[in-house]
């Protein structure tokens, strides 16, 4: 069972394991704003409510701006599975400025493909090829992407969730 933890603005920090968030709230540095109902947790002397949704008691300041790391799983999930070349279901990446010519493994450089798009393009950019992409590959933006195991998010973190994007 994990738990969100929102900064004291309501903004998505982390997402922590039920325990620590119960650390988090039984030192006061956290209050429980959603709870699972008829879950909870049993201590010595006493049971607590299992901490779905915590908010920190004070802001905590975050340097500068969150950067998501480039992944191929990343790139696989941003552009839905989906080839950017033709539509299909993509399995591979594919660099659009191929790195032989001095292409990057960044956001706006890689693309999800399929196997067949990705064979036939090569070591060709797709002006060569005189193909268009379906999409501006960029770095994906939102909550769910700077904040780690959002993707695999409880109901009721929605709310919360939104409230960032």
């Amino acid at each position: 069972m994990r738990t969100l933890v929102l900064n004291a603005g309501y903004e998505p920090l982390a997402v922590v394991s039920f325990k620590r968030a119960l650390v988090l709230v039984m030192n006061e540095k956290a209050t429980v704003i959603e709870h699972v109902e008829g879950e909870p947790v049993w201590g010595n002397r006493r049971a607590y409510e299992r901490p779905a949704v915590i908010i920190l008691t004070r802001y905590v300041r975050i340097p500068g701006s969150r950067q998501v790391p480039v992944t191929r799983r990343g790139v696989l999930r941003r552009d839905n599975h989906r080839c950017g070349y033709c539509g299909k279901a993509a399995t591979t990446i594919d660099h659009v400025q191929p790195r032989s010519r001095g292409g990057k493994d960044t956001w706006e450089n890689l693309v999800a493909c399929c196997l067949r798009c990705n064979n036939m393009k090569g070591d060709r950019t797709p002006q060569e090829m005189s193909w268009a992409l379906r999409l501006v590959p960029g770095m994906p933006r939102g909550s769910q992407w700077s904040v780690r195991g959002t993707d695999r998010a409880d109901p009721r973190w929605e709310p919360y969730l939104a409230l960032a994007a």
